[in-house]
């Protein structure tokens, strides 16, 4: 079987299994072994355990857990409700002022894991109840954690962006300076959609006597909102600090992270047993949902990989004749359709050897378009039906929640990622302007 047809076959299965609502870690494993099983025979049983050998005993792999459970601590001793409001009591009485905070502080949590789906899941487990209880229109709710979650790519410490920098010989300072302003800029137009849109229409996000952004408040409980909030936003300063300080690596920093959840759920007396216990057990559960994706992923990736697929990319766009731009873009739309169906880190390892050389001979920036590739998976994994990052949501959405609920509510927000990308590849000063003035 070549390799266009496997391909063919593969995304078909995928399409008929996802809509059928077959688990998705259990579904792309299963498929890569029935077609491996039938193309390649018995030989494709070792694709199992060099792939656990590379996914479960991955040290960077390791943050997933931590940080999930320091959300899930911050959550359960109401620390988590805290930091939120601290920061609307910062913001003030604006409509939509929750949602606001939620993109600004999953955005910090996404920063300090550096991986989508351990940001989504950290920043949905503390943030979306708290919405969800004032009212906020679920749609909205939802595709705010995705879109402050998912950031965590684009901004510095990203994972990601090493695993380039290191694939393509590049500078990983150079590369954490040049997504600054782009990531910057999308938090801006993220901020300003959710206030624009909840003006539009203030049944987004109530804001009455009964069901306030800010409800009255004496000193005193203000006092203990902010000096609580406060602290939480300062231990994702010092997780985030540690990283980009160089004092510990991401997954050192998330058991930094735990350490310090507990230490003020009981400084400020909010630590029970039962707090504690419930942490764990939501945490395991979470843990087991993201690992077995992970896993069928990686198996469904590596067959792939191993069928041929790189090479099948790299002969198709050196055999066209198209004008350097164009071939910028059709890397931008494989790199879209790949994260339909694999994670970011898949994508970055087969893409970022075969495509750089290749913009570089056509004289762009390797900067430069390592950024675009990054804002492009963070587009990849979100998007409709198959982004890899909206069943990460779909695993800490409440029951009733559908996958057109899920896809409706994330539509705006990649929409605006695709503006900054696209301006990102008109204006190529946005990415290269502040690695240019700092390191020259």
């Amino acid at each position: 079987m070549g390799i266009e047809l496997l391909t063919g076959v593969l995304l078909l299965c995928i399409l008929i299994f996802f809509a059928l609502g077959a688990a998705v870690g259990l579904a792309l494993g299963g498929i890569a072994m029935a077609i491996g099983y039938m193309t390649w025979g018995d030989g494709i049983f070792n694709v199992i355990p060099t792939t656990l050998e590379s996914t479960f005993f991955s040290f960077i792999l390791l943050a997933i857990p931590l940080y999930i459970y320091m959300g899930q601590l911050l959550t359960k001793s109401g620390i988590g409700d805290a930091m939120f409001n601290a920061s609307q009591l910062l913001i003030g009485r604006v409509r939509g002022s929750l949602a606001i905070s939620v993109i600004g502080v999953c955005s910090m949590i996404g920063a300090m894991v550096g991986i989508i789906g351990a940001g989504i899941m950290t920043s949905g487990s503390i943030a979306l109840r708290p919405m969800l209880d004032r009212g906020y229109n679920r749609r909205l709710a939802l595709g705010v954690i995705m879109a402050g979650g998912g950031l965590g790519i684009l901004i510095p410490p990203s994972i990601p962006m090493i695993m380039f920098a290191a694939a393509t010989q590049n500078s990983v300072g150079r590369m954490f300076l040049g997504a600054m302003i782009p990531a910057l800029l999308t938090i801006v137009l993220l901020i300003t959609y959710v206030v624009i849109s909840c003006q539009l229409n203030p049944d987004r996000a109530p804001l009455d006597k009964e069901n306030t952004d800010v409800q009255p408040r004496t000193p005193k409980q203000k006092f203990v909102i902010l000096r609580d909030g406060l602290s939480a936003l300062l231990l994702i300063f010092v997780v985030l600090g540690s990283i980009i300080s160089g004092i510990a690596t991401p997954t050192e920093s998330g058991a930094i992270g735990v350490v310090g959840a507990i230490l003020l759920a009981i400084l400020f007396k909010r630590f029970k047993p039962a707090m504690f216990q419930a942490a764990g057990f939501q945490t395991a559960t979470l843990v087991s949902v993201a690992m077995w994706i992970i896993f069928g992923a990686s198996v469904f990736s590596n067959f792939h990989l191993l069928m041929g697929v790189q090479n099948m990319v790299a002969e198709i766009t050196t055999g066209l004749d198209l004008p350097p731009i164009m071939i910028i873009i059709m890397f931008q739309l494989i790199m879209l359709l790949l994260g339909f169906i694999i994670d970011e880190f898949i994508i970055v390892l087969m893409c970022a050897p075969l495509f750089t050389p290749i913009a570089v001979s056509l004289g762009y920036d390797p900067i430069w378009f390592g950024v675009l590739m990054i804002l492009n998976i963070l587009i990849a994994v979100q998007t409709p039906p198959y982004g890899f990052a909206l069943f990460y949501l779909k695993g800490i959405a409440p029951p009733d929640v559908g996958m057109g609920e899920i896809y409706r509510s994330v539509t705006p927000f990649i929409t605006l990622n695709l503006v900054v990308l696209i301006l990102c590849m008109i204006f190529p000063e946005i990415v290269l302007w502040l690695p240019n003035k700092v390191m020259g």
